[in-house]
């Protein structure tokens, strides 16, 4: 700040003036040029938020939705009749033979139709068979159970896979060298002969 030299005469009008410009400079208040508003604006535009939820409530910037382009348009794109009521295109999958019969052949095809034969008096209780692969059998048997476990105990565990709700024992995988009692209904070859080899046993159950 420069030093003002003030002639002897009217005084007090020149202190004013020199009071009024320190203030001015004291209060200046910085201003961002137009070049870094600009940028400012331009990276807000790129600016993608999550989804809004319960968990997450954070929401979508305003200038950012696309209803910003409806403003000042009465019916915002859906008519003055409708007014974006009811169901234009029919109600749930209405119309996938007629009106909607592109969106079916391109997206759905064999949507539509018969393939096959009937089969009278299907019963499909007959044909229920859950399955476990080997690998998961030891699963069934407690962590307390298999903690004392070698090849040459003497007491083995018994795996009802009946009782833990599958059918049948296929042999995807492996098992560890220790005997055990697999009570199956159904056992696949593979899997009988897997079970043998580590030591175990399969008996079939009804």
């Amino acid at each position: 700040l420069s030093v003002f030299h003030l002639p002897t005469t009217h005084t007090s009008n020149h202190q004013r003036i020199l009071s009024t410009l320190l203030d001015n400079l004291l209060h200046i208040t910085f201003r961002p040029s137009p070049i870094t508003t600009a940028s400012a604006l331009s990276s807000a535009h790129h600016y993608r938020p999550l989804f809004a939820s319960p968990f997450n409530p954070q929401k979508m910037p305003t200038h950012l939705s696309k209803t910003r382009k409806h403003r000042g348009h009465v019916s915002a794109g859906n008519g003055r009749v409708g007014k974006h009521r009811k169901h234009p295109g029919g109600r749930g999958l209405a119309g996938g033979q007629h009106h909607h019969r592109t969106n079916m052949d391109k997206y759905h095809p064999g949507y539509f139709g018969k393939v096959g034969m009937r089969h009278f008096h299907l019963t499909r209780n007959s044909s229920y068979r859950p399955v476990v692969n080997l690998d998961k059998l030891w699963t069934l048997v407690p962590a307390e159970q298999r903690k004392g476990l070698t090849s040459s105990s003497t007491e083995v565990p018994v795996i009802d896979t009946l009782a833990a709700g599958y059918g049948k024992v296929l042999g995807k995988g492996r098992l560890p060298a220790l005997p055990c009692i697999v009570k199956a209904r159904w056992v696949s070859s593979l899997a009988e002969k897997k079970i043998k080899e580590a030591g175990g046993v399969v008996k079939l159950v009804a």
